[in-house]
């Protein structure tokens, strides 16, 4: 791409930004993002069905620098999860067990204890392939799913969307038991199974088993061994599924063959800011309002309440309309970007009628837990020992402030609808974030990395109900330094996991960090121009952003790549950065 012109102002760098980011957009309006990171997601395609070369240059390249294992995630110290399923990928795929990729993994992989000691997860993967003992599993019965709803957290139907949609096709192959040495330290044929279930090495280890869950398993496993004929259920989830799908009902099935043509969909290589009105920008935004309007899920599913499927109708989900599930934050951004385009544009149509608007808005005001508080995908035992919180839904101060946000912005637009049960959620919701708020002043954040990620989100929430740096006790100097901008003048980075600062500046978290002071209505210019300064300082001549550190994580251990983050956040900022310095500079001067 050519050479931009060197931008002078804020307001010139995110032009330039928005510029390179519109070669970035698809042909039906979106722009499409790489969800790299956790290093468990490719060993499931790939056991599922082979994809070879572009794989194994990845996984190779994905190595530890140091001892040449994968962790769970790309920038995580090596695991046996990690290193042995994707060691396993290599070997699958045709790579030699002497290549010295393989050799200085397998070295990592036996130093960590070996295959057996592998987590839940990676045992079910292991014994998919048949190199490893189902009797090593704990149990996964299938009539776990007809337990009746009175029996608290046990029944599968009131766990996390993820958790259970994983464990449906999970326990249909563990029932039937569908059907390597160089992956353990012992003879392979001398492992007795049944002690490897609880067996997982130290480096894997986050969430110990309570001894409530042992006990569970041991009663399962005794229940295993009686004469009851066991339960097949009918599995609904993706290269699990896959394979349940041909087990149950062979690969030449029109079931398999519509779950073959979706597997390529994960197999690809790789908001307010004053542009809207630039007359270059028209056709973008106008292909983006397009793909809102087709994205939006206008329908609940059939039979969605027996299934103990949450409502649909109005919500965005995560990616497209087919993943299906309402996400409250995606919900909520999608509502405010509708909105934004089709009630402030002069020149774009209105595909998303009220009447839609008040369906998102439906299904937001169904989804506040108890606390006030906002969960992802629904309302409020850990089988997997590598990730936190994955069992029931928790809420998060992100998807919290997503919802308050738009249904702010909403009841500006149609202040007839629903006002009372607005308001009374908002006030609620806000009252969450004040108790979700630490002691030290920031939001610790679930989907982002980390302190930074959340403070932005709640000092967006709070100051639409007024709550500013002047105004509210809530935000004082305290939480105004964990946006990061205090003790480095506008600069903030964070590491994932330890959520301590990195060894460097990011752009990411610096431009969260000015966002933070600039919804809090932060009176002091300095470090939100010392901020700006150093995102404009990185940015390429093209007007892109370079690559740093990754962005996002998922239940506390494992981190996310959003590549789009680099583009989106820093034009974001820039442009609200632009007329707020501007503001700052024609108000008098504050008293210190």
């Amino acid at each position: 791409l050519p050479e931009l012109p060197t931008p002078q102002t804020p307001l010139d760098a995110a032009r330039n930004g928005y510029t390179f980011y519109k070669n970035l957009q698809s042909h039906d309006g979106h722009w499409p993002g790489e969800y790299g990171g956790p290093m468990f997601l490719i060993p499931g395609l790939v056991i599922g069905s082979y994809e070879r070369l572009e794989i194994i240059r990845y996984l190779m390249n994905r190595a530890h620098p140091e001892d040449g294992g994968w962790g769970i995630h790309v920038e995580g110290h090596s695991t046996v999860f990690g290193t042995a399923l994707n060691y396993t990928v290599l070997r699958v795929l045709g790579v030699d067990a002497e290549h010295p990729v393989c050799v200085k993994a397998r070295a990592t992989l036996h130093k960590l204890g070996g295959a057996a000691a592998i987590p839940a997860w990676g045992k079910f993967w292991l014994s998919v392939l048949n190199v490893y003992e189902w009797e090593g599993n704990n149990p996964i019965p299938p009539e776990l799913w007809s337990a009746p709803a009175g029996l608290g957290p046990i029944p599968p139907h009131r766990w996390w969307i993820h958790t259970r949609t994983v464990y449906v096709p999970m326990s249909y192959l563990y029932a039937v038991r569908f059907k390597g040495p160089e992956l353990y330290t012992d003879d392979y044929y001398s492992i007795y199974w049944p002690a490897q279930r609880n067996n997982v090495c130290k480096a894997d280890l986050y969430s110990p088993h309570t001894a409530l869950f042992d006990f569970i398993n041991v009663i399962l496993a005794a229940y295993e061994q009686c004469i009851i004929p066991p339960l097949h259920p009918w599995p609904v989830s993706k290269m699990i599924n896959l394979i349940a799908r041909a087990h149950r009902e062979g690969p030449e099935s029109e079931a398999y063959k519509q779950h073959e043509i979706k597997r390529h969909d994960f197999m690809w290589m790789a908001k307010k800011t004053g542009l809207a009105h630039d007359a270059d920008n028209k056709e973008s935004l106008l292909k983006a309002l397009e793909w809102l309007d087709e994205s939006q899920i206008r329908d609940d599913p059939k039979h969605y309440h027996t299934s103990y499927r949450h409502t649909t109708k109005g919500a965005w989900g995560f990616s497209t309309k087919e993943q299906g599930y309402t996400v409250s934050d995606c919900t909520g951004e999608g509502l405010k970007a509708v909105m934004y385009l089709q009630n402030h544009l002069d020149f774009t149509p209105k595909p998303v009628s009220e009447r839609r608007m008040c369906d998102a808005v439906d299904v937001m005001l169904t989804l506040q837990n108890p606390n006030g508080g906002f969960a992802s995908y629904e309302l409020w035992l850990n089988p997997a020992e590598v990730f936190g919180d994955i069992m029931t839904e928790y809420c998060y101060p992100e998807c919290t402030t997503s919802v308050i946000t738009s249904l702010a912005i909403f009841r500006k637009h149609y202040p007839h609808y629903r006002s009372d049960d607005i308001e009374r959620t908002i006030k609620h919701a806000i009252n969450y974030l004040h108790d979700a708020q630490k002691p030290e002043g920031g939001w610790v954040g679930s989907w982002g990395i980390c302190f930074t990620y959340a403070t932005q989100f709640a000092l967006e929430s709070l100051s639409l109900v007024g709550e500013t740096y002047e105004t509210s006790e809530h935000l004082d100097a305290h939480a105004i330094s964990y946006s990061g901008s205090s003790e480095r003048m506008g600069a903030g980075g964070e590491l994932q996991i330890a959520w301590v600062d990195h060894e460097n500046t990011q752009i990411i978290q610096t431009c969260w960090a000015v966002m933070a002071l600039m919804y809090a209505r932060y009176p002091h210019p300095e470090p939100i121009r010392q901020g700006v300064e150093l995102v404009m300082s990185r940015q390429n001549p093209d007007g892109s952003w370079p690559q740093e550190a990754i962005e996002g994580v998922f239940n506390k251990t494992c981190a996310i790549a959003y590549p789009n983050f680099k583009f989106s956040f820093p034009i974001w900022m820039l442009g609200k950065a632009h007329r707020y310095l501007a503001e700052l500079k024609a108000r008098p001067a504050p008293k210190h």
